[in-house]
């Protein structure tokens, strides 16, 4: 007996500010039953909690409509490689959306997650940013945004050298068994502009 085709998912999370004002968005595609959209806001938050709720949202959303194979694809390769075990997961805030996200996916026979460009997730993308839009338009004027605090701007700043090490760390872990070209010195920094872009250091 044939397995029936994996379902194909595209997850975005976006914040604008990071923090800021967050939306999540997900593309459920099920071969033979059509395709399925979603979006929403979830308040302020960073760029990688609102990645990893658009995640659980799809991953439940899956459930409750009887998938049992996926394919999930995102553009955040942080949370795709600690999803994978390549990378742990020490941000407090990011911890227990990790455990359910891995715990939803436990739930199916089979889930893949793999990492893609922007531009093939340019869907996700759109939802994600119409959401934000559509609270903008009918939200009321919004008070002049405070400074972080010095302890805000202290936890973001260890985030970012966490995972910044650990993406180092890693990648010496490998140069040292001998292949000095296995991770390329370009898909590194690659990681690292990952990591300050979702983090909030570059805009």
């Amino acid at each position: 007996m044939n397995e029936p085709a994996p379902w194909t998912i595209y997850t975005d999370g976006a914040a604008r500010g990071n923090p800021g004002p967050a939306a999540f968005a997900y593309i459920i595609e099920r071969p033979g039953d059509g395709t399925i959209e979603a979006k929403g806001c979830i308040g302020d938050t960073t760029n990688n909690i609102a990645e990893y709720t658009a995640l659980v949202r799809a991953l439940e959303r899956a459930r409750q409509l009887g998938g049992r194979r996926l394919l999930v694809l995102s553009d955040s390769e942080l949370m795709v490689k600690q999803m994978n075990g390549e990378y742990k997961v020490k941000h407090p805030g990011l911890q227990p959306l990790y455990q359910q996200a891995q715990a939803l996916r436990g739930q199916f026979d089979n889930v893949a997650i793999r990492h893609i460009p922007r531009a093939q997730n340019k869907r996700a993308d759109e939802l994600g940013n119409a959401a934000l839009d559509g609270a903008k338009r009918g939200a009321a004027p919004a008070p002049k945004p405070k400074k972080p605090s010095l302890t805000r701007r202290q936890a973001q700043a260890e985030a970012v050298r966490e995972q910044a090490v650990e993406c180092l760390r890693t990648a010496a872990a490998a140069w040292a068994r001998g292949n000095a070209a296995d991770p390329p010195a370009d898909a590194v920094w690659e990681q690292l502009w990952d990591i300050l872009r979702q983090e909030g250091v570059l805009v």
